[in-house]
């Protein structure tokens, strides 16, 4: 019996670990860019946020911890106003700063319109799922 639970306590920390970190309403129109030139948008700063990397001994999986840093500075940078953020390092112990910037919708748009443009706007493809652009997605659905 001591044994069986000596075993189901770490399993049961380790769940834990994700435990109240989703992505808020004003995180949802936050978006990521990974890379890319930021000069049209405004700095409105840094963000610097921090998760458990490790439980002990333990390392989490670095896909989870990556994913919560992503959500954490997103929540973030919506107090802040920002409707952008981009990684400014990749994460270190856990911890990962984030630009915060001001982009406004002029960005999301296509760079350009094809030539026979559907005249029902209903059809018109939405500029964060047209050609070359892309989307990000949180792991858990968030």
């Amino acid at each position: 019996m001591r044994k069986s639970l000596l075993l189901l306590v770490p399993i049961a920390l380790l769940g834990a670990c994700t435990y109240g970190i989703t992505l808020d309403d004003a995180g949802k129109n936050v978006r990521t860019a990974w890379s890319g030139d930021m000069s049209s948008c405004h700095d409105l700063g840094k963000v610097t946020v921090s998760v458990m990397d490790h439980v002990g001994p333990v390392n989490r999986n670095d896909i989870k911890v990556r994913d919560e840093l992503e959500v954490m500075a997103r929540n973030e940078a919506a107090k802040m106003h920002a409707d952008t953020i981009k990684p400014l390092s990749d994460p270190k112990d856990g911890s990962q700063p984030w630009g915060a910037y001001q982009c406004g919708t002029a960005q999301l748009a296509p760079a350009h319109r094809p030539a026979t443009a559907p005249t029902n706007p209903a059809a018109q493809p939405n500029p964060q799922t047209a050609p070359g652009a892309f989307e990000t997605y949180p792991a858990k659905g968030n």
